[in-house]
């Protein structure tokens, strides 16, 4: 049976502590976190094994830093810099996987020797670490095309599927027959159907079709466990409890999973 997994602060009251050990009673078994500050995911580190949890994902930074990453200048460095870091910290709290954008927003610049160099050197400092990469689908399929032709013979790095993003950011385009070959993680969430509104609902709650999300994970690894990325302060939840927002989370990624049809 599939692996379940949740983000860590997918909670509204609830100390971490109490977060993670609540997961674990509903049957979550991954999580990943978004942030890159040492000193916080180390101390995240030792709530999730004090839960008997186990790091799904880390997940690069991104806001306001992606683009830099395919120019000239220190600002590129610096973004690979912080790229490096979140790798080193996957190691550190043996999470498997760092999670990574190649661009951000509409006006993102299309892929150049630059930003490739970097990409490459970014690769490489993860194999040596024993981490994976997995580029998650945006908003431009140019970049991640080009991840995937360039890293082809790279089993470190695979692909993270976001099916709220395919849904807001790219509506018509489907990722998974294009690199769910290589997939190696999930973000699964719900979100209205409207372009570039990313609420991360819980599954079944919006207007993505859910039955199309099982039968596209089917055709991948079955091991790939299922991830959710959810946003506590979505409206439709505000005068729910943490106990039941995440009990309803729970019954739906396992209802995700039922329609699998995995022994």
């Amino acid at each position: 049976m599939r692996e379940i997994g949740i983000n860590i602060g997918a909670h509204k009251e609830m100390d971490l502590p109490t977060y993670c050990a609540h997961i674990r009673e509903l049957g979550f078994t991954r999580v990943f976190s978004g942030s890159t500050d040492p000193d916080k995911v180390r101390r995240q580190a030792e709530r999730v094994a004090a839960a008997g949890l186990r790091y799904d994902t880390l997940h690069a930074p991104f806001k306001g830093i992606m683009n830099a990453i395919w120019g000239e200048g220190d600002e590129g460095e610096d973004t690979l810099r912080q790229f490096m870091t979140c790798v080193d910290l996957c190691a550190e709290v043996a999470a498997p996987i760092a999670v990574v954008h190649l661009s951000a927003g509409e006006n993102a610049p299309p892929p150049t020797d630059t930003g490739r160099s970097r990409f490459i050197r970014l690769v490489d400092h993860a194999v040596g670490k024993g981490v994976k990469i997995a580029f998650e689908n945006q908003r431009k399929l140019a970049n991640i095309a080009w991840a995937f032709e360039e890293f082809r013979d790279v089993p470190e790095v695979g692909f993270c599927w976001d099916c709220g993003h395919e849904g807001c950011f790219t509506p018509g385009r489907r990722y998974m027959p294009l690199f769910g070959h290589r997939l190696i993680c999930t973000h699964l969430h719900d979100n209205e159907g409207i372009f570039d509104k990313d609420s991360h609902l819980i599954p079944f709650d919006g207007a993505l079709d859910f039955g199309y999300v099982a039968e596209a994970l089917r055709g991948a690894d079955p091991t790939v466990p299922l991830v959710l990325e959810l946003k506590r302060k979505a409206a439709p939840y505000e005068d729910m409890s943490d106990e039941d927002y995440l009990a309803r989370a729970a019954a739906a990624v396992k209802r995700l999973r039922d329609m699998l049809g995995e022994a």
